[in-house]
């Protein structure tokens, strides 16, 4: 298989009257995996600028970006596809969820907050597995390579 260099992604962990601010970045449904508000870093800035940037599109809500919270991986074996995952801390700092928000790329078709109960009695699915010990928890966390799931 060719070298495919490593995609790296910042994600926000949102908390907001307890809830989890998740996403579902599946257009037309084709999944029901839920993940944290993020994506891919741009050359040239700054990762709590991208991390901004990308909650905006996704979600219409703008952020302000703290403390490092947590490190995952994942991977597709069958397509050498290898993402790090840089998960932050954030709060609302403008905006509110509007079901009529469109993200610009069209990827994100859902934003929801979930309490823990949600994630951790398996209510909802999501990815990571270690995403509500990081939302929740206080200590930084490395969450090991994991393969890939739609």
């Amino acid at each position: 298989m060719p070298y495919r260099p490593h995609r790296i992604a910042a994600r926000a962990l949102i908390l907001h009257e307890d809830r989890l601010l998740l996403v579902n970045a599946y257009p037309s449904g084709k999944s029901d995996l839920w993940c944290a508000p993020g994506g891919g870093l741009n050359s040239g800035q700054s990762i709590p600028d991208n991390l901004a940037r990308e909650v905006m599109e996704e979600t219409g809500l703008t952020i302000a970006v703290h403390a490092p919270a947590m490190v995952n991986e994942f991977h597709d074996p069958a397509t050498g596809f290898h993402q790090i995952d840089l998960f932050f801390h954030a709060t609302i700092t403008g905006g509110s969820l509007d079901p009529r928000w469109k993200d610009p790329e069209g990827i994100v078709t859902d934003r929801h907050f979930f309490s823990r109960e949600d994630l951790t009695l398996g209510r909802i699915r999501f990815k990571p597995d270690s995403l509500p010990a990081a939302a929740w928890g206080d200590v930084p966390l490395y969450d090991p390579l994991e393969r890939i799931v739609r």
